[in-house]
């Protein structure tokens, strides 16, 4: 799962996914920008990639899928 963070998304609902899926020791990648980086080190924390970029998502996406 990608989790978004962002200003067109409700950050709670992202937040909560991203809650959701650690809970379940279900793998997510967050995706947020370098502004809110120290606000979501927790989250982050338990992801298994954070991504500023929506390249490095599919970076990340194409190395799994291949690998």
């Amino acid at each position: 799962m990608v989790v978004r963070f962002g200003d067109k998304y409700k950050q709670w609902n992202a937040a909560f996914d991203a809650g959701y899926c650690a809970a379940l020791g279900k793998p997510y990648v967050t995706l947020h920008g370098e502004e809110i980086v120290h606000p979501l080190k927790e989250v982050d924390a338990e992801a298994q990639a954070c991504c500023t970029t929506t390249d490095q998502v599919v970076e990340i996406l194409r190395h799994v899928l291949e690998a």
